[in-house]
Formats: structure tokens, sequence, C-alpha cells
């Protein structure tokens, strides 16, 4: 919802450049860039710069005061009234934390409130196609919040805080005792230690954060409309100006930026340049049913690697605004050199290169799968099986994207294809004649043409699902290519154990063979 009585001038240019409103008010909030519906997020360079020159180790409620104005103001510019969403689930989350505290009822409570409102807004306001809607940066949100709720959580198994519950109305343990012994109407219970693991204790929140603090903290300019994550603890010390190269100035991060920066509009021009040929629409036409077979796989792969290009150009812009500041510091690497890709959320050479769909999904949105495996994957180790953990981890991801069946086939077929793709790496690395094969250098070139070509092809297969939404339009795009993803690697799945019988020797032979 755009804001009523200020948009008249902004509906004219949008007009003009064939964009809607809404899209255009989405990228004034953050560089100001006109392009026809993407999502991109830059206006937070002017308030970075601000904030780097005029409030660089200021009073720490002056950062938080000044991120949570900032980031309203953007919210309210881009979705008017609709703006008090993410302001209530801020307010009630802060209560959550102060009136129920580091207990396991606090997380319970965060994640079912907050994954239930957003499940809510995309109910009431889904449509057959891409909108820019408040739902859009409150899926940011949400995962921003609950992650906090957990850390917070953490921070009492560290510091050896035992908090009441108020729910079961006794003390809760932390980790700094081996065990808390409670005497309860006559009855004893004993909890054991709960260890924390060096990651958990990193972005574990110690302190009580104040209401301007989680507001600042989920208002944050740079990272509030399309994200990346990242932790209250590394917001505090960007607060404190701890999040510097050069302990007491300003970080030398300028130059840093000034490249994240120029490598998301190389992008950004990419997909100007190519994205009028390769439309979501195509595939719906009849002149796409029309076409062969080949050619229609042939756009599926274009399609699939064009169209990722509006992601990793929001991604590559935003990462600039949280390097401007000192938010990308992270630490020094092993020559002393300091890194800036604390929220980096492309990989962008490794995301070019690599002919492996495990390579794609470690350099594309690193963040969000970095949160999804901190606080979803690996907190479900009480499962005892990790294939079962990263299947509730992917439909996690599924449902936080929307409610539309698509999302859910996409990540179904994620799982599908990392699950074949570690069986046929693991078949040519032990079958002595694969890999010979694969050793050989004058084929290795030929080998990395088929392997792109394949793993391209099956990533905008995926993709087809991901941006079509509902089932009637995949059903279609699939049924032209007579899913062909789907039977090839259930195929493959099934088949692969015995082909691995097949062509790699049994122990017992090998150790014979020596």
């Amino acid at each position: 919802m755009a804001v009523r009585g200020s948009g008249l001038g902004l509906a004219a240019v949008a007009e003009a450049l064939g964009s809607s409103e809404q899209a255009l008010r989405l990228i004034v909030s953050i560089l100001m860039v006109p392009l026809h519906q993407l999502p991109l997020n830059i206006c937070g360079y002017p308030f970075a710069l601000f904030q780097r020159y005029f409030l660089f180790q200021k009073e720490v409620y002056l950062i938080h005061l000044y991120n949570t104005l900032t980031g309203l103001s953007i919210a309210y510019f881009n979705f008017g009234a609709q703006f008090f969403h993410s302001l209530l689930c801020v307010l009630i989350q802060f209560l959550i934390l102060r009136l129920m505290g580091r207990t396991i009822t606090a997380v319970c409570t965060t994640f079912c409130f907050q994954m239930t409102y957003l499940m809510a807004g995309y109910y009431f306001t889904a449509t057959e196609h891409y909108d820019i809607k408040w739902t859009m940066p409150h899926c940011v949100l949400t995962l921003k919040l609950i992650g906090l709720a957990i850390d917070y959580y953490d921070g009492g198994q560290v510091v050896g805080i035992a908090s009441t519950d108020p729910i079961l109305g006794i003390a809760l343990p932390s980790a700094s005792t081996q065990s808390l012994v409670i005497k309860r109407e006559q009855s004893t219970i004993i909890f054991p230690k709960e260890v924390l693991t060096p990651e958990q204790q990193r972005f574990a929140v110690r302190g009580v954060p104040t209401l301007l603090e989680v507001s600042g903290f989920s208002y944050f300019y740079g990272a509030f409309m399309v994200g990346p994550q990242f932790s209250m603890t590394d917001y505090q010390k960007l607060a404190r100006g701890e999040m510097t190269d050069v302990p007491g100035q300003r970080p030398n991060s300028f130059v840093p930026a000034l490249k994240r920066l120029t490598l998301g509009l190389i992008c950004l021009v990419i997909y100007t340049l190519l994205s009028p040929y390769v439309s979501d629409e195509y595939f719906l036409s009849d002149k796409f049913l029309e076409q062969s077979f080949w050619f229609r796989c042939f756009y599926m792969l274009v399609w699939g690697k064009v169209v990722l290009y509006k992601y990793v150009t929001c991604w590559l812009v935003t990462e600039g605004v949280c390097i401007l500041i000192g938010l990308g510091y992270n630490g020094q690497d092993e020559n002393g050199k300091p890194k800036w890709d604390a929220c980096a959320n492309m990989k962008v050479w490794l995301y070019e290169t690599t002919p492996l769909f495990t390579g794609t999904i470690a350099s594309f949105n690193i963040n969000t799968n970095a949160w999804v495996a901190r606080y979803i994957f690996k907190r479900l180790k009480f499962l005892g099986n990790k294939l079962l953990s990263q299947a509730l981890a992917l439909f996690f991801l599924a449902i936080w994207h929307g409610l539309h069946s698509g999302y859910l086939v996409c990540f179904q077929m994620e799982l599908l294809i990392v699950i074949v793709e570690k069986q046929v790496v693991s078949l040519v690395r032990n079958s002595p004649a694969l890999s010979t094969l694969a050793s050989i250098t004058v084929l290795k070139p030929v080998f990395y043409v088929l392997q792109q070509t394949n793993h391209w092809m099956f990533m905008g297969y995926s993709l087809v699902s991901f941006c079509l939404f509902t089932w009637d339009k995949w059903l279609k795009v699939y049924s032209s290519v007579y899913f062909i993803g789907h039977v090839l690697f259930l195929t493959l799945l099934f088949g692969l154990p015995y082909i691995h019988r097949m062509l790699v020797p049994r122990k017992e032979k090998l150790k014979k063979a020596e």
C-alpha cells in the first residue's frame, strides 16, 4: 500500500518508466535507481554515510534511535499505515523477552507468534503474482526476532542466570553448573548441564536488551527490507563502535563497500539487459508450448540464470551498506588483513563458477541459509537423523517464503537434487574407473561444460515452481518438459545404489589387489 497523497510524482515517474509505484518506492528506499519491478533496496547509503561520519562512537541510545527512525520511515514510505505490522511484532517481542525471560517458553512463544503472524499476513495478502507488500520485509524481521529470542535464551546458559519459567513456575538451570536441583512439593527435579557450542556462545545475548535497542536492531535501515540477517551481539558491537578494523577509529570500509556496490550494479545491468528476453509470462504462453522440447529446456536454463541476478543485485548492494558502517567487519584473515564478509549474502565467484548444486547453495543467500542452519537444523540434533533435520529445515524455509505450493515443490526438489548429487560425487570418488576418467586433463573442460549445463538446467527447473507460485502454472510448465527433473533425479535416487555396487569394488577385493 502506497502512502496516499505523497505518490503523485512517483506515480507519474513509475508510469513513464513502465514500472509499478510500489516497486519504485522500494528502489528509492535504497538507492533511488529506477528499474522495472526489481526488488532492490539501496537508499541505505546516505543513511550509512551520515551514521559513519556523525554518529560513530556517539551515545548508543542515539544509534538505536537513529536506526529505529530511519527504518520506520522506510517502512512508512513503502507501505503506509501497514508499517504497524512490524511495529506491533517488535513491541510484542520485547514484552515476551521481558515477561518470560530466558526460558524455553519464551522461545516457543516467539516462534509460534512470529511465524503465525507472518503466515496470516501471507494468507490475507496472497495473489498469483509477486507483489511488493509489507510481508516482504516482515519475513526478514520474523527470522531476526526468532533468532533474538533463541540467543537471549542462550545468554542465560552462558552467564549462569536461572530464569523462572512462567508456565512451569520453577527456576531453569544455566550451563555454569553441572546440574540444578529444585525441591518443589516434596519432589526433586534435577536438570542436567546444557553445554553451548562455541557458535552458540558467540551469538548469545548476555545482557537484557532495552526496547530502543530491540527496535534499532529490528529496523536497521541497511537490512530492514531484504536482509541480510545479523545477530543482536553484532548489532550491539556496532552501536558501541567496536565493528572496526582500527579500534577507536572509523572502519576502513569505504573501498570494500564501494566494490560490493559496483559489483551489484554490474549484476543490475546484466539483469536489466537480459530480463526482457526471458520473462516468467513466456512460460505460460502458447508460443512456448509450440517450441521444441530442447528449446524449452534451454529457455529454462537461461531464464533460471538471469532471474537470480535480481536477488544477487539486492544482496550485493545492501551488503555494501552494512560494510560502509562497519557491520560487515568479520575480524582478520591469516595474513592480518581485515575481512568484510560478516553480512555477505553472496560469494559471487563461487556462484558463477561452481558446477555443483551444493556450491550454489553455499554461495547464494548465505546469511539466510546460515540462520536456518544455526537455529533450525542444528537445534534438531535431538532427532538423531541428519536427513530428517535437513528436510524439516527446508520445509521451514518453504513456508517462511510463503503459502504457495510452488515453494514446497522447489525446496523438495532442492533436497532431492542435493541427495543425488552427493551420491554421484561419492560414486565418482570411490570408483577406480570413474575417478580415472574424471582425472584425464583433456576431458576436464568437457566434463565442466556438461556439469554446468546440467547444473543450470535443473536449477532453472527448480526455480519454475518458486517463481510461478501456484500449482496450475508450475504444473503446466513441468508438463511441457515431461517432468524431466523429477523423473531423472528420482530414477538416480533409486538406481545409484545398484550402480555403486557394480562400479565400486568391495574393500576385500581392494585389499587383495593391493
